[in-house]
């Protein structure tokens, strides 16, 4: 299957799960499970920053018509999807990260790797998102809570996927 057949679907199936099931399920105020910016975090390794910010324009505001959150989730992806190189360079070793495989996943990147770099991008994410959200800082110590509980239960849900639709070696 081609790389951009596999984004395509991966953005569809990826927007079906959070809307209709993620968005679903309330598990406590302080938690929200967020899938969606995986896609984000799964484009190919040598794709252009601008094509990377569209894309996360895209999913954020396909994410947005939706929840009604005018440029919330648009604002936080492509906030993610710029900052995704130098996460993606400051972590990956000399030599670059396996050119067999051509996206970040836990095969390509190693399993702490992968899960280093999932957890900053999720963490930005949350920050910029939940801070709109919220739009201010009157109460803080509720801000940092809903970051950090909704980012562990996102960064669960990323593992969970990458471990049943990604085989190891």
């Amino acid at each position: 299957m081609s790389i951009l057949l596999r984004n395509i679907i991966r953005f569809v199936l990826l927007l079906l799960i959070q809307v209709f099931v993620l968005n679903e399920i309330l598990l406590h105020q302080l938690v929200s499970p967020y899938l969606y910016m995986l896609f984000i975090l799964a484009l190919p390794f040598n794709l252009p920053r601008p094509v990377l910010m569209l894309m996360g324009l895209l999913m954020g505001l396909s994410l947005d018509m939706f929840m009604n959150t005018p440029g919330m989730h648009a604002a936080a992806c492509v906030f993610i999807a710029y900052l995704r190189p130098f996460i993606i360079n400051i972590l990956s070793p000399q030599g670059g990260f396996e050119t067999t495989q051509k996206t970040p996943s836990m095969t390509s990147m190693g399993v702490s790797q992968f899960l280093i770099y999932a957890a900053i991008l999720v963490l930005l994410h949350h920050t910029v998102f939940f801070s709109l959200e919220v739009f201010g800082t009157g109460n803080l110590l509720y801000l940092i809570m809903k970051i950090v509980f909704s980012s562990l239960a996102s960064l669960f849900l990323i593992v969970l996927y990458e471990l049943l639709f990604f085989s190891r070696k």
